[in-house]
């Protein structure tokens, strides 16, 4: 990757919001262009090794903020996969390395956002991480049926909320972390998504301060949508229905790109995944509208390894050539 391809993108700053795997795709392929990155991360995640660690130790969920840092580390190969090596057996089983070191830094620094800021320097990470709020909270969605949803977890299997949801909510509602508004003032642009749309884009949303300090922003602001929607949660879900339900929570139409992706997987690779999800479909034909091949390639992996979730995903070195051409058009 030639990162003088777009030299008059040097000190310009990106802020990235949403969770998990969606801000790790970014994230990975920003990190080699001479750019500012900050991540904002939802504090929602409760699943796996994380909702272990939040039930029994009290500590913030670190799991979302790990897949971050290991995007942004400039370390060596050794250490990103020990951050995410994963225990398979004992008493450590299904827990990955990396949030056992988030969590125990917590530990020892009395504040996540320490820990986090250490775990930074640990890995020489270019950018910064930072946690959406610093208040736990757990992810809640009321149904049309009057069912609720306790948890993100329980939102991410729920097969019902494509019926209707009454509502989402944090429980407790959290005041904004200080530095993210501070990130969100002083950025060139916002990139929101891709990411579950429910469990980890939405739940940024929800913490008080953050919508606002959205539309103050001065930044030019990028919707990257998903891929694939995912059955029972945005079940038939078109480009505008995302737009919508994003307009819905920020209180504006702050867009002023749409990032798509164009290619479409072979389709045997959308008949293994039927039963989790379609794929996206665009129905917006506006100026704003960037419609392009964004599609990882299919790597020679072993069958064994082509797990559902990694079949079609975006190529984080494509999306991020898009969004530095943004950049440096600004």
């Amino acid at each position: 990757m030639n990162a003088n391809a777009f030299p008059r993108a040097l000190h310009k700053k990106i802020v990235v919001v949403g969770g998990g795997t969606g801000n790790f795709v970014v994230l990975r392929g920003l990190k080699y262009y001479p750019l500012d990155l900050t991540a904002i991360v939802s504090m929602a995640d409760d699943g796996g090794s994380t909702g272990i660690l939040r039930d029994e130790l009290g500590v913030l969920p670190p799991g979302d903020v790990r897949q971050c840092l290991v995007a942004l580390s400039n370390s060596s190969r050794l250490m990103r996969s020990l951050m995410n090596y994963r225990f398979e057996n004992g008493g450590l089983g299904g827990h990955s390395f990396g949030n056992l070191l988030l969590s125990a830094l917590e530990k020892v620094t009395g504040s996540f956002e320490k820990a986090v800021e250490e775990a930074g320097k640990i890995l020489y990470i270019k950018g910064k991480v930072i946690p959406v709020t610093t208040h736990p909270v757990r992810l809640k969605m009321v149904l049309q049926n009057k069912k609720i949803l306790e948890g993100e977890k329980e939102i991410y299997l729920s097969q019902e909320i494509d019926q209707g949801y009454h509502s989402i909510y944090l429980d407790p509602f959290p005041k904004v972390n200080p530095r993210v508004v501070d990130e969100l003032k002083t950025a060139d642009l916002l990139v929101i998504g891709p990411g579950g749309f429910y469990t980890s884009l939405i739940p940024n949303l929800l913490v008080d301060g953050v919508c606002e300090a959205i539309r103050e922003c001065p930044a030019k602001k990028v919707f990257v949508v998903n891929l694939m929607n995912r059955k029972g949660q945005t079940t038939g879900y078109k480009t505008s229905h995302y737009l919508n339900e994003l307009t819905r929570f920020i209180g504006k139409d702050v867009f002023d790109y749409i990032l798509i992706n164009s290619q479409k997987p072979p389709k045997e690779l959308i008949d293994v995944y039927a039963t989790e999800g379609e794929l996206v479909e665009n129905d917006l034909h506006e100026e704003r509208v960037i419609n392009v091949d964004l599609l990882g390639r299919l790597a020679d992996l072993p069958t064994k390894d082509l797990i559902k979730r990694t079949l079609i995903r975006h190529d984080s070195k494509k999306l991020a050539q898009e969004l530095v051409k943004i950049v440096d058009h600004l």
